[in-house]
Order: structure tokens, then C-alpha cells, then sequence
């Protein structure tokens, strides 16, 4: 059985991907899938926390929440349209910033996905894997790399037991612009909150997403890492 639940962010809805929603579910069908879990992003808590191509291309807060409900019934009646080739679960991908716990819980409550992926991609309410030097930046706001990794982990922690997803995205997304990364695994104040969040998503029965967009961004392994999956 071929099945995928961080599998899709499409140009339709995120400005960092491509293709429409539709054309993505029946390439999944084409090779053959079964299951199908869609997690676009969520819309920003304020325009503060946009992403800097969203800016760019002129969207606000509130045209974005706009684009999530269309997001939501697209993927619903495409859920319908498509159920005798393909099972369609509508879900959404989080952030964890300041202020997630009642704004993620107040979008459960309004749009009740069929599963929600827990992510984190700010440390000090700093956007870090946008580009480099969106990273560099929120390591030097954590004092130092060590510091950033422990952060990132603590923080990742927090989103678990907090809201519980059903898959733990991206789960050391951290690495992302550090080339140096296998040398933070070998720090022990590192490796202790990283089996830590391991033992919360085991507890909790969460999907770890095996992620290959690292690829793309020409590192060696997939998110997590063979160190972390072991």
C-alpha cells in the first residue's frame, strides 16, 4: 500500500509549491497510491508572522485565512469527486509560535480536519528555514547553533503535548542550512530532547513523516535522519 500524510502543498494554496491541488491528487493515483493525506499550511496567526514570499506576492492575514477555507472545501469535494480511486484525508500543517496552542485549537474547531501534521519552522518566533539567512538569524537570536538545536527540540516538545498531532513533521527540520549537522548529535544535551520527543510521539501512538525534500536542498538524508531513526 502506497500512502502519504505531509503530501501536498500545492501552488494553488502555498506559494512556495506548484501544480493545482486536483492535478496533484491524480498524479498520486497515476502511481498508484491508496491513501492520501493534503496538509497545506495554515494561514499566519497576524501578518507578522508571514512568510516573506507571501509578502512578496501581496497577500495579508486575512486574504490568506480567505485562500485556507477555499483550500479546505476544495480538498473536501475533491475528497467525494475522487473516493472510488483514491482515500482523500483533509488536513493542515501547523506552526508553533507564540500564540499556536488556542489559535491551531480554534482552527480545529472550526474547519475539524481528518488529521493535523505538527511542525515547527520558527525558534523565537523567527522563520528559519525560508533561506539562510533566515537561519543564521534565529541561531544568532539562540546565542549559538548548540543553543538553536536545543530550542528547536524544546519547542518541538512543547507543539507535541500540546496538540497531539497525528504526524510529527519534518522531525529535524533544524538541519536544514547546517551542514555540520551529524556533529550536534553527538552533543549530549541535544541527544537527550531529541529521545525525549521520541518517547512523547511513541507514547502518543504519532506518524513520524519520512520527508525527502531535504533532497532538494542537496543534503545527504531525508528528514529524520538514519541516526534518529535508528
Amino acid at each position: 500500500m502506497l500512502l502519504s500524510l505531509h503530501g501536498g502543498h500545492s501552488g494553488e494554496f502555498c506559494n512556495h509549491a506548484s501544480d493545482t491541488l486536483e492535478d496533484m491528487i491524480l498524479k498520486y493515483i497515476e502511481l498508484g497510491f491508496t491513501h492520501v493525506g493534503i496538509s497545506e499550511h495554515i494561514p499566519p496567526i497576524d501578518n507578522d508572522m508571514m512568510y516573506d514570499d507571501e509578502k512578496e506576492d501581496g497577500f495579508d492575514q486575512e486574504l490568506l485565512f480567505e485562500r485556507f477555507e477555499s483550500y479546505i472545501k476544495k480538498c473536501k469535494s475533491l475528497k467525494y469527486k475522487y473516493r472510488k480511486n483514491i482515500k482523500i484525508f483533509t488536513g493542515f500543517e501547523t506552526e508553533t509560535y507564540t500564540g499556536f496552542e488556542p489559535y491551531i485549537g480554534g482552527l480545529v474547531d472550526r474547519f475539524k480536519p481528518d488529521y493535523i501534521v505538527g511542525s515547527v519552522h520558527h525558534v523565537n518566533d523567527l522563520c528559519f528555514d525560508f533561506s539562510k539567512e533566515h537561519y543564521d538569524k534565529a541561531v544568532l537570536s539562540c546565542g549559538g547553533i548548540n543553543e538553536f538545536y536545543e530550542a528547536y527540540f524544546d519547542l518541538q516538545y512543547e507543539m507535541l503535548l500540546e496538540l497531539k498531532p497525528q504526524v510529527a513533521g519534518h522531525f529535524d527540520l533544524v538541519r536544514i542550512y547546517d551542514p555540520d549537522y551529524e556533529k550536534r548529535y553527538k552533543e549530549k544535551n541535544i541527544i537527550k530532547k531529541i529521545e525525549r520527543n521520541l518517547q512523547v510521539i511513541k507514547e502518543y501512538g504519532i506518524i513520524i513523516d519520512y520527508n525527502q525534500r531535504a533532497l532538494l536542498k542537496n543534503m545527504k538524508e531525508p528528514y529524520p535522519g538514519k541516526n534518529i531513526l535508528k
